[in-house]
């Protein structure tokens, strides 16, 4: 019920909040045209770059993940998590649970 009184970005807020608490396991898919190129899997969350003073969004996003470089979907030995940026303007990119 108190939810039910916010604003829907105040209801955005504290959905990524408990989201960032529990993590999400997504995976990012990063394509040049139709063809794939990079896989990062067990990503808990990406977030938008804020500016300095903190008020104005940057054209990316960021995130840590494991880069997935045989792209099986699987944390193989040898792959380890990293950290990613990926512009909005540049990047045709997909991100989602693990299935």
């Amino acid at each position: 019920m108190l939810i039910g009184g916010c604003t829907q970005e105040q209801q955005n807020k504290i959905s990524r909040v408990v989201q960032n608490y529990t993590g999400t396991d997504g995976v990012l898919e990063i394509y040049a045209g139709d063809k794939l190129v990079k896989r990062f899997i067990k990503i808990d969350k990406i977030s938008t770059a804020i500016s300095t003073n903190g008020d104005t969004p940057r054209p990316y996003r960021f995130g840590y993940g494991i880069l997935d470089s045989n792209m099986n979907m699987q944390a193989d030995a040898g792959e380890k998590k990293v950290y990613f940026e990926f512009s909005d303007y540049a990047t045709n990119y997909i991100f989602y649970g693990h299935p």
